[in-house]
């Protein structure tokens, strides 16, 4: 019995992007400080002034020439590079969500079958889309473009049938580029492929299997599918199937969330409507963020207020049209509040804001080529 019997049937109906950011915190930074353009950015807290502490969170491609690279010790950084070229610049995770978002917003256009991995790389099943009959180049050639003259950064993407491929693409078009690999063409890129590639396949993989002659996907291949799982069991399966094209795992949509809120309890309590006030524009803003990186409107705000003797009261406000503005939702609190004097005067313990009845936003219809 031939072992290859072993996997299943490949499915190759689907059309899946991988998109993926280049270099994405430090390629924010460097839009921010241009003057940096010619510097090796690396995105940590500067050794140097943290008695030699700190991890790289990612550097720029300057910086990768000198083998620096993101999860690594920032010290290293300081030995390997020279020192008139070195530049730290400690992470703003609230600008780079805050990016984020708007770069699923841009996604969000195309389709929402879209399984985010982090802040800067998304799968998306463009099977079917919002846009209309265009192949998955002209889909992904869409949201590169966009980003780049939206937000002034760039992206790379694979297009292909499956996840494990299309991120292997992406991996292989960086940075600012694009690459598709056929049905047809999948086993012989595979082939030429070293396992380092092959997501996954960690260190400790890739050295096991380096002793045993297995160095490249032509060498995965060449072995059964019985030898690999044998010798490596879950893994060896995984590794029998990635090397011969074949992962039927589906992009797996974000549940769409009933209500998204923010509160804090004060200890000891507050008892002046400004505080109160500065307390519901941070949530206010926050909420926004969070409605804008999943693509949300509302169209009611809720206020929770709880006073010192432990009584709860929530007051909800529905709005005329769905929203994501910070300054609406900031003014409907704020407005709610007002009704609430009495609680000010016997001090707050908790404060909150939350919006529901969600909706997903929806586009007018768009010239996929119209901005370009």
């Amino acid at each position: 019995m031939n072992s290859d019997n072993l996997l299943p049937k490949n499915d190759f109906s689907r059309r899946i992007i991988h998109l993926d950011m280049d270099a994405f915190y430090a390629s924010v930074e460097l839009r921010d400080h241009p003057e940096l353009k010619n510097k090796a950015v690396v995105i940590a807290h500067d050794p140097r002034k943290h008695n030699g502490h700190g991890v790289i969170t990612t550097a720029n491609y300057i910086a990768r020439k000198y083998g620096v690279g993101s999860a690594m010790p920032a010290i290293k950084a300081v030995q390997r590079i020279p020192d008139n070229l070195l530049v730290f610049i400690s992470p703003d995770f609230k600008k780079y969500r805050h990016v984020s978002a708007k770069i699923h917003q841009i996604m969000h256009e195309v389709t929402d079958q879209i399984e985010p991995i982090s802040l800067d790389e998304a799968y998306l099943d463009v099977s079917q889309n919002k846009l209309g009959d265009y192949s998955s180049i002209e889909l992904g050639n869409y949201m590169q473009q966009k980003i780049y003259q939206e937000l002034g950064l760039t992206c790379s993407f694979g297009v292909t049938y499956n996840k494990f491929l299309a991120k292997m693409a992406s991996e292989y078009a960086k940075p600012f580029g694009k690459a598709v690999i056929l049905p047809q063409e999948a086993k012989n890129f595979l082939a030429q492929q070293d396992i380092k590639k092959f997501p996954g396949v960690g260190k400790k993989m890739q050295k096991t299997l380096r002793e045993i002659g297995i160095n490249t996907g032509a060498d995965l291949q060449a072995k059964s599918v019985k030898f690999l799982m044998d010798n490596f069991k879950k893994m060896g399966y995984m590794m029998a199937m990635h090397s011969r094209g074949i992962d039927l795992s589906p992009v797996q949509a974000k549940r769409q969330r009933k209500s998204i809120g923010k509160e804090r309890t004060f200890e000891p309590g507050i008892f002046d409507e400004q505080t109160a006030l500065t307390w519901l524009r941070k949530f206010s803003h926050e909420i926004t963020l969070n409605l804008d990186s999943n693509n949300l409107q509302t169209n009611c705000v809720v206020l929770k207020i709880r006073d010192t003797n432990f009584n709860t009261i929530t007051r909800r406000s529905l709005l005329t049209k769905k929203t994501k503005d910070e300054n609406i939702i900031f003014s409907e609190a704020r407005e709610i509040l007002k009704s609430l004097t009495e609680i000010l005067n016997r001090g707050v313990r908790l404060l909150g804001i939350s919006v529901t009845n969600l909706e997903a936003e929806t586009y007018q219809e768009t010239n996929l080529f119209s901005t370009l």
